[in-house]
């Protein structure tokens, strides 16, 4: 596994009782990435999460997962995509907060990833 520790930047974002948060770390495999899900997860809160949506870069293959929020993969990997940002794995947790943002909900996942790669250790 990579030596960059995971880095988390919980409850950046709050609409309507939704709660977001985004982490993210270099990868050099579809293991490493697998590694570093299940590290999240190892968290009981990141566990407990409605979503935990990622995207991932491996040599300028992109891999995605929804995890039920439909779309949210692929705007992740667009946005690691358009940012050049190989090798490297973005992951947007969001806890359902009981109301529905319809279209905000992506607008918040552009959010996330914006405020991951403004503060992503270097």
């Amino acid at each position: 596994m990579s030596a960059a520790p995971l880095a988390v930047f919980d409850r950046i974002i709050s609409d309507r009782g939704s709660v977001y948060a985004v982490s993210g770390a270099p990868v050099a495999s579809r293991a490493e990435i697998d590694a570093r899900l299940a590290e999240l997860k190892s968290a009981r809160r990141f566990a407990k999460a409605t979503h935990n949506s990622w995207a991932a870069r491996l040599g300028g293959e992109g891999i995605k997962a929804d995890d039920g929020e439909s779309g949210a993969g692929a705007i992740i990997l667009r946005m690691l995509e358009s940012e050049g940002l190989d090798d490297h794995l973005v992951v947007v947790t969001r806890w359902y907060g009981g109301k529905h943002l319809g279209g905000d909900r992506f607008r918040h996942v552009i959010g996330a990833v914006r405020h991951y790669l403004a503060h992503r250790p270097t």
